[in-house]
């Protein structure tokens, strides 16, 4: 298939979680003989950013203004198998007409921010990356996010198929490395920081970490501010981009996950953090939310933090005890959540949905799994 994507970035994976995501998607696409042509538009916040200058397994169009690329959009489209708008995207409702108005393709709008977009139209703002008449134009209406998130994209949007498409990780990035002695800490916890998830950070890192004196504890990620109540055990990493996440991971006995609120309110929206930390074989520490143990098992392949004892519990876990858990969920990552995985299941929500006759897609978990790029 040729499949053409108007997306927020795949260059830069600087304070946002679609880049690392569409690299592992795209890279598992071309293995399986897919054609990827990325539309992104070249904004500074990115460009100054920029870990990523060409898709080596696909064709990267850096563009400032949409309108000006109408040709090179015409010639993408008029050959296209598949085009796909997803959040986020800075020219959403424009890109998503362009899409609407092509002949050829099964068209796609992919909400990797479901929780987001349902709880601001909520609240009845509005949705910028959304066209002003909902999702009913489109074949197939891909989410992050499963469970009843699928219900609401169509009772508000009027999606009329929908489908889940979850976070996963690609383990030829993310594995196990040795330890780097400035990443290692007996509970570390990578993030962006973020208001709604402080008060899980507090009870689950700050307040663990002020009891545990003797131990090291890590923060890595962007936008702290100075008042954050740091101690002096607590060390920190400025924003990091993928090719270190593994180093970070490896060197954590223990890691945390702390799910933004809105996600953990909607449930089934794995974090792509938790699928990243459990390919390096690391054990994690995650605050619950409905779904979980849809992607790892509670207590043998992840552990879950409801208050700060729990950390303290996790923490006095032996060493034997904490490394069967990694390896259990390593193991759980390379048999369900990998990037190859999500390929498969959208090849197979894509022939499903261009059929004709077909009332229902099926769901990735319908797909037969694969180990293909385990290392």
């Amino acid at each position: 298939m040729k499949i053409v994507v108007f997306g927020l970035t795949v260059s830069s994976s600087w304070g946002n979680g679609h880049a690392t995501l569409w690299r592992g998607l795209i890279a598992a696409l071309a293995a399986r003989g897919h054609q990827v042509v990325f539309f992104e538009r070249d904004v500074p916040w990115y460009a100054t950013n920029r870990d990523l200058t060409a898709l080596p397994d696909g064709e990267l169009v850096l563009y400032r203004d949409l309108a000006e690329e109408a040709a090179r959009v015409d010639r993408a489209l008029i050959d296209a198998d598949v085009a796909i708008v997803t959040s986020y995207c800075p020219d959403g409702p424009d890109a998503a007409a362009l899409v609407l108005d092509a002949a050829r393709p099964v068209k796609v709008f992919y909400d990797l921010d479901t929780p987001v977009t349902l709880a601001t139209l909520r609240e009845g703002e509005h949705v910028p990356y959304l066209p002003a008449d909902g999702l009913a134009g489109f074949d197939l209406v891909l989410s992050y996010t499963g469970g009843r998130a699928l219900d609401e994209l169509i009772t508000r949007l009027g999606a009329r198929r929908t489908a889940p498409l979850y976070g996963h990780v690609d383990p030829r990035v993310h594995h196990r490395v040795p330890p780097v002695s400035h990443y290692v800490a007996d509970l570390s916890y990578l993030g962006t920081y973020a208001q709604d998830r402080q008060a899980a950070l507090d009870a689950f890192l700050v307040q663990p970490a002020a009891r545990r004196r003797n131990k090291r504890f890590l923060i890595g990620g962007a936008q702290y501010p100075q008042e954050f109540p740091w101690g002096d055990n607590i060390w920190f990493v400025r924003h990091l981009p993928p090719s270190e996440h593994p180093a970070f991971f490896s060197s954590s006995r223990l890691t945390l996950n702390i799910t933004r609120r809105a996600m953990a309110t909607m449930g089934w929206c794995p974090s792509g953090r938790l699928f990243e930390a459990a390919a390096c074989g690391t054990a994690l520490v995650t605050d619950d939310w409905d779904g979980l143990e849809s992607f790892f098992t509670p207590g043998a392949e992840v552990l879950v933090a409801r208050n700060s004892p729990d950390i303290d519990a996790a923490l006095d876990l032996s060493d034997a005890e904490i490394a069967g858990i990694g390896r259990a969920a390593r193991e759980r990552v390379l048999s369900a959540h990998t990037s190859m995985h999500r390929a498969i299941a959208f090849e197979h929500l894509i022939e499903t949905t261009a059929a004709p006759g077909v009332a229902t897609a099926p769901r990735p978990d319908d797909t037969v799994p694969s180990r293909a790029w385990e290392t």
